[in-house]
């Protein structure tokens, strides 16, 4: 079984940007900038937070944080978004979700102008994928079909099976699957004989934070499997299928695999680094 290493990729995703920035800095240019709004003090939004600032700024990019308390207004947030989308030298605007439920996300999504919404998620954004011309994509799903390509995984003409259907995951990936020529079979938490399903797939792709969800049993021979979900289970790390426990069994019957952890993760803070240099360029241009 091959590995996928995501790591190794998104280092090469990250080196790319970094030379890029430095050419743009050295020709007089200004740094492309994020920024990122956190409400809360989640430990786990303020982790990611935290990464992907010092990401940011370790690639020669700027990044701004703006740091909330859950008692701030909706309309608050709204004026500060809103000075973001005015502000010529903002190029990427991130809400860190999720966000204190008192808060309409959605509304929230759709007030960063659509060219610095850097996770994908405005309808614009989401209208102009399904379209399959999408001005920016969602980092996650971006990384998946990275991965893919740059492992030399073929998806024109493959079953691809994808189980999870969120917004940020499952379906922007079903449709840039679709818009490569695979053909979807896109599964959720009521769709019956699950396992009967993805013994079909040539790819499967699991995204739905739930442990054990398929059995190496489950998998037709040499098929690949990209496991999305990091879940920690008895102090450790695993995916909804990929574990310590079933890493041997896998690597007897899969044609390749993304490790937990270390697959997809590392990915979606270097697609969010790309996102970031790709609207300040098309801003420039």
């Amino acid at each position: 079984m091959k590995i996928i290493d995501g790591k190794t990729c998104a280092n090469m995703v990250k080196q790319g940007i970094a030379d890029e920035v430095a050419a743009i800095l050295a020709s007089g240019g200004r740094p492309p900038r994020l920024d990122i709004f956190l409400v809360g003090d989640r430990e786990d939004s303020v982790s990611y937070v935290n990464s992907k600032t010092k990401t940011c700024r370790n690639l020669g990019m700027d990044c701004e944080q703006h740091i909330l308390p859950c008692t701030t207004e909706e309309e608050e947030l709204l004026g500060m978004i809103d000075s973001c989308n005015k502000d010529d030298d903002v190029d990427a605007i991130l809400i860190q979700l999720p966000l204190p439920d008192h808060y309409n996300s959605a509304k929230i999504l759709d007030f960063i102008d659509y060219r610095k919404d850097a996770d994908g998620l405005h309808l614009m954004n989401v209208g102009l994928l399904h379209l399959g011309e999408p001005y920016v994509m969602p980092c996650t799903p971006k990384g998946i079909m990275t991965l893919l390509e740059t492992n030399g995984i073929p998806v024109a003409g493959q079953h691809v099976v994808v189980i999870g259907r969120s917004q940020l995951v499952g379906e922007p990936t079903a449709q840039l699957l679709i818009h490569s020529d695979a053909t979807v079979t896109l599964c959720h938490s009521h769709t019956r004989n699950l396992a009967e399903i993805a013994r079909l797939g040539d790819i499967v792709i699991t995204a739905t934070g739930t442990p054990g969800l398929l059995k190496p049993s489950d998998f037709k021979e040499g098929a690949v499997l990209i496991d999305v979900a990091i879940n920690r289970v008895d102090g450790k790390l695993q995916g909804d299928v990929y574990s310590e426990a079933t890493k041997e069994e896998l690597e007897q019957r899969l044609g390749a695999a993304t490790p937990v952890p270390g697959g997809v993760g590392p990915m979606t803070i270097a697609m969010l680094m790309q996102n970031v240099l790709d609207m300040y360029k098309m801003k420039i241009k």
